[in-house]
């Protein structure tokens, strides 16, 4: 297989790929998406924006939506959770 392709793990397609149009069971990079995602990870991650806004952001940049809490899923996934992150607690009062 081509670099970058991944092998298909589950019925669903993740963000910022598509199916291979050789084989069914390996996934194509959408380059501009997975760009896409780079940048609102980032800005999530740095508490620049929302959950919520970047997800309005990638659909969008990409025309392909992604909800918020799988976008946080994503990014817990791969940055960890918030606390680990910041080694804070969360500061909101419905978190007490």
């Amino acid at each position: 297989m081509r670099e970058g392709y991944i092998k298909r793990a589950t019925s669903t397609i993740p963000f910022g790929y598509e199916l291979s149009q050789e084989s069914s069971s390996f996934l194509k990079p959408i380059e501009s998406e997975l760009e896409a995602l780079q940048i609102a990870e980032n800005m999530v991650v740095n508490e620049e924006i929302s959950l919520q806004a970047a997800c309005d952001w990638l659909e969008y940049k990409t025309d392909r939506r992604m909800s918020a809490p799988g976008l946080k899923k994503h990014i817990d996934k791969k940055y960890g959770l918030r606390s680990e992150r910041l080694g804070t607690e969360p500061t909101s009062l419905l978190a007490r």
